[in-house]
């Protein structure tokens, strides 16, 4: 099964279809709000200062396997660091999905970038240092490498995180990021 039927036939079992329906609808608000904020500051001219400062309130977990009564709402604080736009430093905490909470620190590479309509569009991936998941070396702090894209307009952006499924150690998910920039 794959994850388009997951979420189909986990909308028609009841409760946990309604949650499921109500966690899908919530991604796919944030991200087409965020999508339509950058979009609208595309004619604001980009800042080229260095460094930018990045904060966000947490992140938005869709899992690939609905059904596992995971928290998709992993609110908390974080705040992202570009040195330049290959370059970022990150860091902040979050309630992670099996409700525990999760420190994290790490440096982001953007090799590949794009520009449409005054929206930067950045690829590449982040070389992480997580903690607090129990399911994976008892809560304790491990490194780990995430594919990344960030979409990012004058004081508003998005990140967009794949996290593999691992079994028996990460449920895996697509991971949607709001952030604002103070700086």
């Amino acid at each position: 099964m794959n994850f388009t039927e997951g979420a189909k036939s986990a909308a028609t079992t009841g409760a946990v279809g309604k949650r499921t329906s109500r966690s899908g609808a919530a991604l796919l608000c944030a991200v087409s709000i965020s999508l339509y904020a950058v979009g609208a500051q595309a004619g604001a001219a980009s800042e080229e200062s260095w460094p930018q400062v990045w904060l966000n309130p947490g992140i938005y977990s869709q899992h690939f396997d609905s059904g596992k009564g995971l928290r998709n709402n992993n609110i908390g604080f974080g705040g992202e660091v570009m040195l330049s736009n290959d370059h970022v430093l990150l860091a902040g905490s979050f309630i992670n999905s099996n409700r525990a909470r999760t420190h994290y620190a790490g440096y982001e590479w953007r090799p590949l970038h794009w520009k449409f309509s005054g929206v930067d569009v950045g690829a590449g991936i982040v070389l992480g240092a997580f903690d607090g998941y129990p399911n994976y070396r008892e809560g304790a702090w491990f490194v780990a490498p995430l594919p990344m894209l960030s979409i990012e307009g004058r004081r508003l952006g998005v990140n967009l995180g794949i996290i593999p499924t691992i079994k028996n150690r990460f449920d895996g998910a697509l991971a949607v990021q709001v952030k604002l920039r103070v700086w």
